[in-house]
């Protein structure tokens, strides 16, 4: 493109275009014929078209499988450029501000059912209070004597389906579970499997005296007096007079729980327990066994068609001693039993007819004279004192 082609309709000869424009022209006609020429696609750009070109064909394979008609799908993200709209962020905030404000209404109710009525809230937290059933809040084992006594509970009374609704008895282990054996040890010239035999023989005792279906129907607790020495004629004598024939200075219940079946029966086939087993070297030789236990009997009357249920408390604190025969008189194998104190609640008082009479408030019970002091809390378990064991007290809560 050296050359100067002749310029139509000028004469050829002398007549010809200046150098430098000649120059000028063909460097922009190269210019424009670089950038009109087709240019190759960077890699970048080709990778972001196939992406594009897949997501879009994803998308109408899902609208031709659901039926639905295909429409335009954006393939950047919502706000990937300018971020969220500020009226979905405020949206966002005013339900989170809502939702906190639901829950903390909800907390609030909470701890007001659990200030005013603790035992519905313990019944629906743990599922306890049915029939039966077994709280999942129990109690560990009492290993001393409390220092206090247990929390208030509602006043809701019990019913046949909840029948230690609105008592601490919830939390009380069920039945013989409730009478835990320590550990025994060699003490008092007794072996450790000696101390461990007078350790169950206590308990064997009071399951057989407090818990056996029979013995609170009335039978006679054959079990029981089996294991008292029979060397101890004085207790073992009143014991067979006061079943075969109670009277005021003759009363079973000083060592054993009867209800008579005609006139009541209890309620499913649990009896709450709470108590603990101790021991220690005996004077004169052999172990000395400290038992303290709270009962708890739902009762409802055997009238068909009873529905109201009433709670009986009975509290023992028994000491036997198992003697060691190389020092002391006693048998092998077998209790003396040294004290034996009750203290009974929701129970007729001055009735001697050798059973506990529940109090069904509206209904007829057995009379007698009426309950006279201070009210006492049948599930204080501090210690007993001697005015509180005997007597007839009126109690607090049933």
């Amino acid at each position: 493109m050296s050359e100067k082609p002749p310029i139509s309709g000028e004469p050829s000869g002398d007549a010809s275009l200046p150098d430098e424009i000649w120059e000028q022209f063909v460097r922009d006609t190269e210019q424009d014929i670089r950038a009109s020429a087709p240019k190759e696609p960077s890699a970048r750009a080709r990778m972001v078209a196939e992406r594009l070109r897949r997501q879009e064909e994803a998308s109408e394979r899902a609208d031709r499988e659901d039926g639905r008609k295909l429409t335009w799908r954006g393939t950047e993200p919502a706000g990937w450029r300018t971020g969220p709209a500020w009226q979905e962020m405020n949206g966002r905030a005013d339900r989170r501000r809502r939702m906190g404000g639901v829950l903390g209404i909800l907390g609030c109710v909470a701890l007001l059912l659990v200030a005013l009525n603790p035992s519905r809230a313990l019944s629906l937290v743990t599922g306890g209070g049915s029939s039966g059933g077994t709280p999942a809040a129990q109690l560990p084992p009492e290993t001393a004597a409390p220092t206090a006594a247990p929390a208030s509970f509602d006043p809701d009374r019990p019913t046949l389906t909840e029948p230690f609704r609105g008592s601490p008895a919830l939390q009380y282990a069920d039945g013989a579970a409730g009478i835990e054996v320590p550990e025994a040890t060699a003490v008092g010239g007794l072996s450790k499997e000696e101390v461990a035999t007078a350790l169950n023989n206590t308990r064997a005792l009071l399951v057989d005296a407090d818990l056996a279906p029979a013995t609170l129907r009335g039978a006679r607790p054959e079990t029981a007096l089996g294991l008292i020495d029979p060397e101890e004629k004085d207790e073992v004598d009143f014991l067979n007079t006061s079943l075969a024939k109670p009277d005021k200075e003759h009363d079973p219940l000083s060592m054993f729980t009867r209800f008579n079946p005609k006139e009541v029966v209890p309620v499913g086939d649990v009896v709450k327990t709470r108590g603990r087993m101790t021991f220690a070297k005996a004077d004169g030789g052999g172990v000395a066994v400290h038992a303290d236990y709270t009962f708890v009997y739902p009762l409802k009357q055997t009238a068909p068609g009873s529905e109201t249920v009433a709670r009986t408390i009975v509290r023992r604190v028994l000491d036997v001693e198992a003697a060691d025969p190389a020092v002391k008189e006693g048998t092998a194998g077998k209790l003396w039993i040294v004290r034996s104190d009750e203290n009974i609640a929701n129970s007729a008082c001055g009735v001697n007819d050798g059973y506990l009479h529940a109090d069904f408030h509206d209904a007829t019970t057995a009379s007698g004279p009426a309950p006279s002091g201070s009210p006492v809390d049948p599930y204080d378990r501090r210690e007993l004192s001697a005015d509180r064991s005997k007597g007839c007290h009126p109690v607090s809560r049933t």
